[in-house]
């Protein structure tokens, strides 16, 4: 395929609707960056040449002015000697070089007319690729997050697993054990509050008794025992 056509098929392509069409998209887009590249490559070569062969043309045009502007000065100076035949001889060759240097007027630019479409065809040509770049640095993020995305999708299934599930359960029973183990090392002993209210309890017993103890009517009385037994 030349570089023209496969210039032409280059630009006139659909990245993203080939894309979408592939199988493999991020191997595609490689494909279509390299062809890029090499008919990049090969288009500035192609202007380089064409830029070399208008600087020859322009040297070539340079010669060509001196040698007219030497057998215009011959001429003059065969008139001014009175050699009219001279002097028509100088201006045939002077005629000679000056038809040659209008040739090489077209053929310039002919090639001028070749690079400016070059820088031009360049251009598009680098609009392109830029867009194909930003297309696969896009294709690699979106690789990336899926990749990313599928491998957090199984650890939850792993998680969620049976096995993992298993663990949880033997983790919760071993907090439940300890948790029980707890508990009994203060069963049956009786807390620093309730054994202060039952110590209330006690002394207010006490002070019951204590005062029934005191209360007349509770008290035996000496005389009249007395008097009963006599």
């Amino acid at each position: 395929m030349g570089i023209f056509t496969r210039f032409r098929d280059i630009i006139s392509s659909n990245i993203n609707a080939i894309l979408d069409k592939a199988e493999d998209p991020e191997k595609l887009i490689k494909l279509m960056i390299r062809e890029m590249e090499d008919t990049l490559v090969e288009i500035k070569a192609a202007c380089a040449g064409a830029m070399a062969s208008s600087k020859k043309v322009q040297r070539q045009q340079a010669t060509l002015q001196d040698r007219i502007h030497y057998w215009e000065e011959k001429a003059q100076l065969a008139v001014s000697k009175g050699r009219d035949n001279l002097a028509r001889e100088a201006l045939v060759e002077k005629r000679r070089y000056t038809r040659r240097i209008d040739g090489l007027e077209n053929e310039l630019s002919e090639h001028n007319l070749l690079v400016e479409q070059y820088q031009a065809d360049i251009r598009q040509l680098e609009d392109k690729l830029k867009s194909a770049r930003d297309k696969q640095r896009l294709l690699v993020q979106r690789h990336i997050h899926a990749s990313q995305k599928m491998q957090a999708q199984e650890e939850i299934r792993r998680v969620d697993g049976a096995a993992a599930m298993m663990k949880f359960d033997e983790l919760e029973n071993r907090i439940e054990r300890m948790e029980a183990e707890a508990d009994l090392v203060n069963f049956g002993k009786q807390s620093v509050l309730d054994a202060e209210f039952d110590t209330l309890d006690v002394d207010e017993e006490i002070e019951k008794e204590l005062q029934a103890l005191k209360t007349p009517d509770s008290v035996s009385k000496p005389n009249e025992t007395q008097t009963l037994d006599g």
